[in-house]
């Protein structure tokens, strides 16, 4: 890798690791970081076990299990026994959770909306070549 391209990717990384930080910041709401991640996890994953949990969200079981604990008091998940092994509990998200889950990635697109608002007409055209890009890299990894 070229010097030219090693100065890029650490752009790239900066830049994307700032948007992301700029967007958890405007869409959290009422939840934490965390609890957000693993609303998102849990619809990806659905109906995963504590243990798939901890495993995607690269954490330790404990933590899954306090996260977990405390957004099921919270009404955002809730805990079903698994059909095939009732020693194994499986967490689904309830209609609180899949609302909330809802409004967090809708704030994320109004603040990205706005902010590609505010670029002058002549760049937000490089913004879907730049989304075709990164879609692409994601595409080959």
């Amino acid at each position: 890798m070229d010097t030219t391209t090693n100065d890029t990717a650490a752009r790239l990384r900066y830049a994307i690791t700032r948007l992301n930080r700029r967007l958890r910041q405007s869409a959290l709401g009422g939840v934490s970081p965390a609890q957000a991640s693993l609303l998102a996890t849990v619809q990806g994953l659905h109906h995963p076990s504590l243990g798939e949990l901890a495993v995607a969200e690269q954490v330790q079981p404990p933590t899954v299990t306090h996260l977990v604990r405390e957004m099921e008091r919270t009404g955002l998940l809730s805990r079903v026994a698994d059909a095939d092994d009732r020693r194994c509990t499986r967490v689904e998200l309830t209609a609180k959770g899949r609302r909330e889950l809802a409004a967090i990635r809708q704030r994320k697109n109004e603040f990205l909306d706005q902010s590609l608002r505010a670029l002058p007409e002549s760049e937000r055209w490089r913004v879907d070549d730049l989304v075709a890009l990164l879609e692409r890299l994601l595409e080959e990894s």
